[in-house]
C-alpha cells in the first residue's frame, strides 16, 4: 500500500520540532531534518516518542537498547543519552519548560499533538469513530483518510532489530490496520468501495489470516460487481484456514459468503455482525467505594481516550482492584456505547474456571450465542463448546464481535495470563479492564496499573463510611491505629467496620488492642462469610511451592513486613542472584511490593503487607512443625 508523504501540517511556532513515528524516525525543524545521534540514542529517544507524555521506566529504556545484556555501566550511558537529546531537542513550547524530564516513574518526554504523528493519527481516529457513531460516515471516511494519509510505511522499520522498538512499531502497526478497516468499511457504505479494493488486496496479502481485512475486501469487490473474485477471495481463505490452522473460516465469514451468492449487489450482513441491544451486564456500585482518585482518573483517561484496548489493574487479594475496576465500568456508558460487561475469571471457591467457559459467557452476553445454528454443536445445557473446533469457531467470533464494536469487557480476578490469551482484542475498538493479583507480566502491549495500599486519609474516610463519621471523630487515634493494623488493605477495613458497626458497644480502642496482636488480627477481621484469612489463602495457594516457602523466609525478617536484599539472601541461604529472582518472582505474584521510584536492588527496601505476613508466618510454624524445620526448597546458592 503506497503511502504519500508524511504531512506535518502548520501548526506550531517558528522552531517547533516535528516528530515522526509512522516511517522511519525522523525529526524536524523548520522542515530541515535533525541529526538524531548515535542508533542506541536513537533507540532511546524511539521509546521515549512511542509513549509520549507517560514516564517510561529506566529499565525499559535499558531492555530496548540492550535486550541481552547491558552492561554495567547502562544507567550512566542512558544518561548521556538523554543529555544529548535534550541538547537536541531543546525546550517544549509552553513557556520554555523542559521537555524531557525525570520522575519518580521514569523519564518523561513532554510533548504536544502537533508536534507528534502518532498523537495526530490517534486524534484523527477518534475524531472519525466519532463522526461515524454520530451517522456521519462521509465525514468519518474523511478523517480516517486523512489519518492514513500521515503514514510513511512500516513504523520505525530502521529501528526494527530491538525487539521492545519492534514491539512497540507492531502496536502501531496493528492499530494503522483497524482504522484502514474502519476506513474502507465506510467507503463500501458510501458506496465508493473500488477506492478501497486495492489497497485492502495488499493488505491481505501481507495479513492473509486477518478476517476483517478479507471480509472488507470481499464487500468491496462485491459491490464493485466483480463477484466471482470476491467469492474466490472467501475459497482462498477457506483452504487457507484448513491448510495453515486446521480451521473453518468464522460463522460470520461463511454467513457474508452465502448472502453474495446472490446476484444483487447488497452483500446481506451476516447475524453475529449485526448490531444487537448494548449489554451493560455490570454489578452494582458499592457505595462503600472511596479514594483511588488518581486511579479512577487514570483508567477513565485511558479508557475513554480509546488508544488503549487492554488496560491491566493488580493488586493483592482485597485491595479494592474489582471496586475499582466496576466503578470505572459504571463511569464510562459514553465511550462504549455498544455495551459493558462484568466476567468473573474464578469461581467462588477461587479456582480458575476454563477459558471455554468464560468465552460462552462472553458470547451469550454479546449475542454471539444469536448465531448458536452455525456453530457446531455445544455441550448440552452448560453451553460450553463441545470440541476444539467449536472453541476455536466461538473465539474467532467474539474477535469479530470486538473487531466490530465499542465496548468494554471486565475479566475480573484473572489468575494467569493464559486464561485471557485469546480473549483479548486483536483489533478494532473494544476495551478490556482485567483485574489480577499478579501482574500478568507475559501480557503485552497493556497499560498497567499497580494499586498501593491506600492512604491513611483514604481509609479513615472508608472506616467511617461503615461506621459513621461521629464514632471516628470519638476516637481518631485508635481509628487511625485500627486501619494501619489492616495494612490499609481496603477489604480488612471494609470487614473492620462491618464488625464495628455491628459491635456498637465495642471501644475502638479496644478493637485497635486485637487487631496490633500478630496472633489475633486474622481472627479479629470476620464479617459474617467475609473473610480476610479466607481471601488472603486463595492468593497463598495462587503461590508456586517455591514461591511460598521463600514468602514463608521472608515474612520472619521484621515485624513491619520490611527487608533488604542482602537481609533476603542470608534468610533464604542463597547468592544474590538467586535471592534478587526470588524477590523478584514475588513482585510478579502480587505478594510483595517494591518502591515505587527507581533504585538499585541494593538499596531498595521490599514489603511483604502486614496481614500477608502474619498468614505466611503461620503457614511457616505449620509447616516447619511437619517438615522438622528442614526448607521446603532449596534455592541455588547461584
Amino acid at each position: 500500500m503506497t503511502r504519500p508523504p508524511v504531512r506535518t501540517g502548520s501548526a506550531g511556532a517558528a522552531g517547533a520540532v516535528h516528530f515522526s513515528l509512522l516511517g522511519p524516525l525522523t525529526a524536524r525543524r523548520d522542515g530541515r531534518e535533525l541529526p538524531l545521534g548515535p542508533r542506541k540514542q536513537r533507540l532511546v529517544l524511539a521509546t521515549l516518542l512511542a509513549r509520549p507524555n507517560t514516564p517510561v521506566p529506566v529499565d525499559v529504556l535499558t531492555d530496548a537498547v540492550w535486550p541481552d545484556d547491558p552492561p554495567r555501566t547502562a544507567r550512566k550511558n542512558l544518561q548521556v543519552y538523554i543529555s544529548a537529546a535534550r541538547a537536541l531537542l531543546g525546550p517544549a513550547g509552553d513557556g520554555g519548560a523542559d521537555r524531557l524530564v525525570h520522575g519518580c516513574g521514569g523519564y518523561h518526554l513532554r510533548i504536544a499533538e502537533g508536534e507528534l504523528d502518532t498523537l495526530r493519527f490517534g486524534s484523527l481516529a477518534r475524531a472519525g469513530r466519532a463522526a461515524a457513531g454520530r451517522g456521519d460516515v462521509a465525514g468519518a471516511a474523511r478523517l480516517l483518510r486523512e489519518a492514513l494519509d500521515l503514514w510513511e510505511g512500516p513504523p520505525l522499520h530502521d529501528l526494527r532489530d530491538s525487539a521492545g522498538v519492534a514491539e512497540e512499531a507492531d502496536r502501531l502497526e496493528a492499530r494503522c490496520l483497524t482504522v484502514y478497516e474502519d476506513w474502507a468499511e465506510a467507503e463500501i457504505e458510501l458506496g465508493r468501495a473500488a477506492v478501497a479494493v486495492d489497497g485492502l488486496r495488499d493488505l491481505v496479502e501481507r495479513h492473509p489470516l486477518r478476517e476483517r481485512l478479507r471480509a472488507a475486501w470481499m464487500n468491496s469487490l462485491h459491490q464493485s460487481g466483480r463477484q466471482a473474485e470476491a467469492l474466490a477471495v472467501y475459497d482462498d481463505y477457506r483452504q487457507l484456514m484448513a491448510r495453515e490452522l486446521g480451521l473453518e473460516p468464522s460463522p460470520a465469514m461463511a454467513a457474508l459468503y452465502r448472502s453474495m451468492l446472490g446476484r444483487g449487489r447488497e452483500a446481506r450482513q451476516p447475524a453475529v455482525f449485526r448490531r444487537t441491544p448494548a449489554p451493560v451486564a455490570l454489578p452494582a456500585g458499592t457505595g462503600a467505594f472511596t479514594g483511588r482518585r488518581e486511579e479512577l482518573r487514570d483508567l477513565l483517561d485511558v479508557l475513554g481516550g480509546g488508544e488503549e484496548r487492554v488496560v491491566v489493574v493488580s493488586g493483592p487479594g482485597g485491595a479494592g482492584k474489582s471496586a475499582l475496576a466496576v466503578r470505572a465500568a459504571h463511569l464510562l456508558a459514553d465511550p462504549f456505547p455498544d455495551g459493558r460487561v462484568h466476567v468473573r475469571v474464578r469461581r467462588e471457591d477461587g479456582t480458575a474456571r476454563g477459558r471455554a467457559e468464560v468465552l460462552a459467557e462472553l458470547g451469550r452476553w454479546c449475542g454471539i450465542a444469536e448465531a448458536r445454528a452455525e456453530f457446531p454443536a455445544t455441550a448440552a445445557g452448560a453451553e460450553v463448546p463441545a470440541t476444539a473446533g467449536a472453541l476455536a469457531v466461538l473465539a474467532e467470533a467474539w474477535q469479530e464481535w470486538q473487531a466490530r464494536h465499542r465496548a468494554l469487557v471486565v475479566l475480573d480476578d484473572v489468575p494467569d495470563e493464559a486464561s485471557v490469551r485469546g480473549l483479548l482484542p486483536r483489533s478494532g475498538k473494544c476495551a478490556v479492564l482485567v483485574t489480577a493479583r499478579g501482574q500478568l507480566p507475559g501480557l503485552a502491549p497493556v497499560h498497567r496499573i499497580a494499586l498501593p495500599a491506600p492512604a491513611d486519609s483514604e481509609a479513615l474516610e472508608l472506616l467511617g463510611k461503615l461506621i459513621g463519621a461521629g464514632r471516628l471523630r470519638t476516637d481518631p487515634a485508635a481509628a487511625l491505629r485500627i486501619v494501619r493494623a489492616c495494612g490499609g488493605l481496603p477489604l480488612a477495613v471494609e470487614v473492620s467496620g462491618m464488625r464495628l458497626a455491628v459491635l456498637r458497644h465495642l471501644p475502638l480502642a479496644e478493637y485497635a488492642d486485637r487487631l496490633d496482636d500478630p496472633s489475633a488480627a486474622l481472627d479479629e477481621l470476620v464479617a459474617g462469610d467475609v473473610s480476610v484469612r479466607h481471601r488472603i489463602a486463595s492468593g497463598w495457594r495462587d503461590l508456586a511451592e517455591p514461591d511460598r516457602w521463600v514468602l514463608g523466609r521472608l515474612a520472619g525478617l521484621a515485624d513491619d513486613g520490611c527487608f533488604t536484599l542482602d537481609r533476603a539472601t542470608v534468610a533464604l541461604g542463597c547468592g544474590e542472584r538467586a535471592a534478587i529472582r526470588a524477590v523478584e518472582s514475588l513482585i510478579d505474584a502480587g505478594a510483595v511490593t517494591s518502591p515505587a521510584g527507581e533504585v538499585t536492588a541494593h538499596a531498595a527496601l521490599y514489603e511483604v503487607p502486614r496481614l500477608l505476613c502474619l498468614f505466611a508466618r503461620e503457614q511457616e510454624v505449620t509447616a516447619a512443625g511437619g517438615r522438622g524445620g528442614a526448607p521446603a526448597v532449596a534455592l541455588s546458592p547461584g
